[in-house]
């Protein structure tokens, strides 16, 4: 769904409530709370309206100027997210440079820090709502936790059906509640006025100057108020960036704004509120109604993290960083439904852990943030490469406005590292683990091509020693998957070791993951025929794009008619032989070792038809350095 017309605008404007921002939508419900359980003092109104201060200019700088008006610029033919930005950044350094190597390293750190935060974002989110019920009585305390294991169990179960019938009602949903933010705030603010003296930037920074270390630590608390911010720049491809500008600017940000406000007015009028104000805003009649509310809403908010975590690992995967994986579309008619079965589960295990661990939503804001705080950082950093070499600014210009965020953003992230051993280290140790297994991927995948480069026959060699020797044909197509241009791939030779035939159509298919999001159809393959019934394809992909050969090869103009029911595929599948002295730790060779052998094999991941398919497998010893990037699918 993208912006195609003036007409479109506004419903797509109203799409985006229920998948941009559904996380930031949320905040609301907890982030008051925890930065008045992070000041060490009663809170008088005068910290109240420099908190606010905090809060309001942390929404207007972050998400208002650095994501909506910045880093939206940077975009690859309308898609983005941290993906996109680590490919265009490095688009301009040269390959094997140090300065490519950091901007990858940053990328992967970004893209690991992501994962962290998906993991703390449904649990904070539902803990949040569901502690609403102790507003209305203490007797339902015993009850959050278990209710909240119940709705995450509930959530991620369905992910398996997919959810895009039920994702239409998400975008009016959202409307819905971001009206109840604005209108239960608003009432507030009317009851006083003055609460508005908050936009004042000079409450804010007097009491970060006057309470130093506390008002450093109140930092860390108000930065759960732009969890979510990322989601504008990351889901721009699915909406494009006028939509998501126009429902930030005159829906999400007014509703957040006045909500913040009205809580602040809601605790000078009645200070005895600040267990939940948000909650203590409505009536109490309305509070168990406003439960439920809450509880769709972290719902939506959860799903659109469990998307993005979907959406995030299939990148990752098209792009080298992680293996194959199995995914699975639930929707016949949109691409983007996916749903990958390994990583849901994994996801609602550690979800499920840190609500345990934890048990309210105040004490899991301390392990929030640090992750967020990481992975803005880190796309400040790689903007500034884009700006310099893509949108040709000058440096001076590129690092004023670089500058100026990374020095904000870096001041959010040092606040979360007191934060650090109460919490923070939780999110910080799942993107350290997904960091880990990203770069062993990478490095062991680059080191398994190497080992099997040498071996590796020149089409031009392997034509000479069938002249020499006639081979016997058989009839029918044969599809070789290699990842290396212009060499015989290991699964042809074995085949003919071991069968002593060669079909009288060979295809060497080659398929190439590109650091774009999508190739155009017209440029999708590239077909040689090489002579004597030998045919090269390569055929090219973006990482947001799923390879599916039949359908490839059925569209591709291939020099001969080809039968769907005449054709073998051949694949290859590597076992390894870890050893020590590489230069991958023996623990990373065998870690390598167990994602290659977990990951999917070539007929679910290209679609191949089961039972066309004869796969062949290779032991192999990782070689001491990388020096090729060459082999076999």
């Amino acid at each position: 769904m993208r912006e195609d017309s003036k007409a479109a605008l506004p419903w797509l404007a109203m799409a985006t409530l229920g998948v941009v921002f559904g996380d930031i939508g949320t905040s609301p419900l907890y982030t008051l709370s925890a930065c008045l359980s992070a000041l060490s003092i009663s809170p008088t109104p005068a910290h109240l309206l420099a908190i606010l201060s905090l809060i309001l200019w942390t929404l207007i700088l972050i998400v208002a100027v650095k994501y909506a008006w910045f880093v939206m610029r940077a975009d690859e033919h309308g898609e983005g997210g941290i993906m996109v930005l680590t490919a265009l950044a490095s688009r301009a350094t040269p390959e094997g440079s140090r300065g490519r190597w950091m901007i990858f390293t940053l990328g992967l750190l970004g893209a690991s820090l992501f994962y962290g935060d998906g993991a703390v974002t449904p649990a904070i989110s539902v803990l949040s709502a569901l502690q609403g019920m102790e507003v209305a009585s203490p007797r339902f305390t015993p009850f959050v936790v278990p209710l909240s294991i119940g709705i995450i169990v509930g959530l991620f179960w369905i992910q398996r059906r997919g959810t895009g019938t039920i994702s239409r009602l998400f975008g009016p949903a959202m409307f819905a509640w971001f009206l109840l933010l604005f209108a239960s705030g608003l009432a507030w603010v009317a009851e006083d006025p003055a609460v508005m003296r908050a936009f004042d930037p000079w409450l804010g920074l007097r009491m970060l100057i006057g309470h130093s270390a506390g008002g450093f630590a109140i930092l860390g608390a108000v930065v759960l108020a732009v969890t979510g911010a990322e989601a504008l720049y990351a889901d721009m491809g699915h909406f494009g960036a006028r939509p998501i500008r126009l429902a930030w600017y005159f829906v999400v940000l007014p509703a957040l704004a006045f909500n913040y406000l009205g809580q602040g007015a809601l605790l000078i009028l009645r200070p005895a509120a600040v267990k939940n104000p948000f909650f203590e805003l409505f009536p109490h009649w309305a509070t168990i109604p406003m439960v439920v509310v809450s509880g769709i809403a972290t719902v939506i908010a959860s799903q659109s993290i469990i998307t993005g975590a979907y959406s995030a690992t299939r990148q990752a995967s098209m792009l080298g960083y992680l293996p194959r994986l199995t995914i699975r579309h639930t929707s016949a008619a949109e691409r983007g439904q996916i749903y990958l079965p390994g990583l849901n589960w994994i996801l609602m295990i550690a979800v499920i852990l840190i609500i345990l661990a934890f048990k309210s939503s105040n004490a899991l804001s301390f392990a929030y943030g640090t992750a967020v705080t990481g992975t803005m950082l880190f796309t400040t950093i790689l903007v500034f490469f884009v700006a310099r070499e893509s949108w040709r600014w000058p440096t001076w210009k590129a690092g004023l406005f670089s500058g100026f965020f990374a020095l904000l953003d870096g001041v959010f992230f040092s606040a979360n590292i007191f934060k650090f051993v109460d919490g923070g280290w939780v999110p910080v140790a799942i993107g350290l683990v997904v960091f880990t297994l990203m770069s062993t991927w990478r490095r062991g995948r680059k080191l398994l091509l190497q080992a099997l480069s040498p071996a590796t026959l020149s089409i031009p060699d392997f034509l000479g020693m069938m002249a020499v020797s006639p081979i016997n044909r058989v009839p029918g197509t044969a599809v070789f998957l290699t990842v290396r241009i212009g060499g015989i791939p290991h699964t042809l030779l074995h085949n003919l070791k071991h069968n002593k035939v060669l079909h009288e159509r060979v295809i060497i298919l080659t398929i190439q993951f590109e650091t774009t999001p999508r190739v155009p159809r017209a440029e999708r393959t590239t077909i040689r025929d090489h002579g004597d019934g030998l045919y090269g394809l390569t055929a090219r992909y973006g990482f947001m794009e799923q390879p599916d050969i039949p359908e490839l090869l059925g569209e591709a103009e291939l020099p001969f008619r080809w039968n769907p029911a005449d054709t073998t595929y051949f694949v290859s599948r590597q076992h390894i032989l870890p050893k020590g002295g590489g230069s991958l730790a023996l623990w990373r060779q065998r870690l390598f070792a167990v994602m290659l052998k977990a990951s999917a094999t070539a007929i679910d991941f290209f679609r191949l038809p089961a039972n066309q398919v004869m796969e062949l497998g290779d032991i192999v010893e990782l070689p001491p350095r990388v020096q090729a990037t060459s082999g076999d699918a």
